[in-house]
């Protein structure tokens, strides 16, 4: 049974919401106790050899090494699915920085994988309006920082004729806001302070955001992309901290019409000094931006990065390393495609054989490619590619009204950097099929 808001929050000792994730101490984060405190369901093998059939596509490392680890009603969408039913995609960025690091580029490159495996559409949220709130930052700085935060976005390449991205600054109005109403009358305020632990010295802007971050869940936000389609579904790819949000949605939905939003959670990518928290945007030591240079990814893993390996070689040859804490194994379980390759790097720094400096060489190679090969794409991605445009309300149908900026690019990346862009009409539907 799916748990109420708030039940069983502040019993436990680590700490994870939208805001705030740290373990007890030295500790790491115990997801078992996560599942059970937010009670959502663990992804098991049987799900995912069903993703696998119905794709036919091998399932995305993330998924079948359980980077991507628990869900919400995950079955049901893909019984829809098989009875040829559609569903869309709904994620999101909260700009705080200038430029995305690997944690933040997680849910994007999943998500890329799953609009390419179901070919479906896709929704992206630009949370500026809620780091304005919680970061102290002018809405100019938010709104800047969102522009700069979706150029990395866009040069995931996401298909252009399945993909809207939208400011909230820009394009919170209309449906969108009657839908923000509808869930905001159902929620009181003690249940918020319960589900999100507002203190009287919050401001009220943080207490009213909620429903903002809702509300995408539901087609009916979006009618000049999903029109008269108002029973279609939505998964929501996202980290597990971003659950509080959803169960608050979950537990709305059915009272106003609309049908509960699916989720597909993810476990948090480390800081670099290890893993009581996940790789913070405030602390530029703990990650790895798409922005560091070749040199700034060597000197960080080589400096910053926790070792599970031994004292001395000695002892690491006698003992192995403790995989569980290693930083750069962790990584490499990431971002190396490679099954057997990590298997092999498994049993042999975990058995003594290989030293704590091959590992991290290996990991400076594969993160410093994936680095460049992002930096690649998105010099491509020019301030020509955003275009704003202004729509005058018409109350009877409910065109939109607002400032929206329109990002949609498809960028092909391979050993020339093929580039395909492609300005989409905003008030066109995304395509189903």
């Amino acid at each position: 049974m799916e748990k109420r808001e708030g039940e069983g929050e502040g019993e436990e000792e680590q700490v994870v919401n939208p805001w705030t994730v740290s373990a007890k101490g030295v500790g790491k984060i115990d997801y078992d106790k996560l599942i059970d405190q937010f009670g959502c369901q663990r992804i098991d093998q049987s799900l995912v050899d069903r993703i696998h059939r119905l794709t036919s596509r091998a399932p995305h490392v993330f998924l079948r090494r359980g980077v991507f680890f628990a869900h919400r009603d995950l079955s049901e969408i893909l019984d829809a699915y098989e009875r040829g039913e559609k569903f869309y995609l709904y994620t999101g960025r909260g700009p705080s920085s200038e430029a995305l690091h690997l944690g933040h580029l997680i849910p994007f490159m999943f998500t890329k994988y799953l609009q390419e495996a179901f070919k479906v559409p896709l929704v992206i949220q630009l949370t500026d309006d809620e780091k304005c709130m919680w970061k102290n930052l002018t809405v100019e700085e938010s709104q800047r920082l969102g522009r700069e935060n979706a150029k990395d976005i866009i040069a995931c390449g996401f298909d252009v004729t399945r993909t809207f991205i939208f400011s909230d600054f820009d394009y919170v109005g209309g449906a969108f806001y009657k839908n923000m109403v509808k869930v905001g009358k159902c929620v009181t305020y003690n249940k918020v302070v319960g589900i999100f632990g507002f203190t009287g010295e919050d401001n009220i802007g943080k207490v009213s955001f909620p429903p903002v971050q809702a509300v995408p869940s539901f087609p009916s936000s979006f009618p000049h992309l999903f029109g008269g389609q108002d029973n279609l579904r939505c998964l929501i790819p996202c980290a597990i901290d971003q659950d509080p949000y959803f169960r608050m949605t979950r537990d709305v939905a059915p009272r106003i019409g609309y049908q509960k939003p699916a989720l597909i959670e993810a476990s948090f990518f480390p800081a670099m000094q290890g893993e009581t928290g996940k790789m913070s945007a405030s602390d530029p030591n703990s990650a790895i931006y798409v922005t560091d240079s070749a040199k700034e990814i060597k000197n960080k893993i080589n400096r910053y990065a926790f070792s599970g390996g031994q004292d001395s070689i000695e002892k690491h040859r006698e003992l192995g390393a403790n995989l569980e804490v290693d930083i750069p194994f962790k990584y490499l379980s990431f971002f190396l495609d490679d099954d057997a390759k990590l298997e092999e790097i498994r049993k042999e720094y975990g058995a003594g054989r290989m030293l704590t400096g091959e590992v991290k060489q290996l990991l400076i190679q594969v993160l410093t490619e994936i680095v460049e090969r992002h930096c690649r794409a998105r010099a491509a991605v020019t301030d020509e590619l955003y275009f704003h445009i202004y729509c005058w309300v018409n109350v009877r149908d409910e065109t939109v009204v607002s400032k929206v900026i329109i990002v949609n690019v498809t960028i092909s990346v391979n050993s020339q950097l093929e580039q395909n862009f492609k300005l989409q009409n905003p008030f066109e539907k995304l395509q189903l099929s």
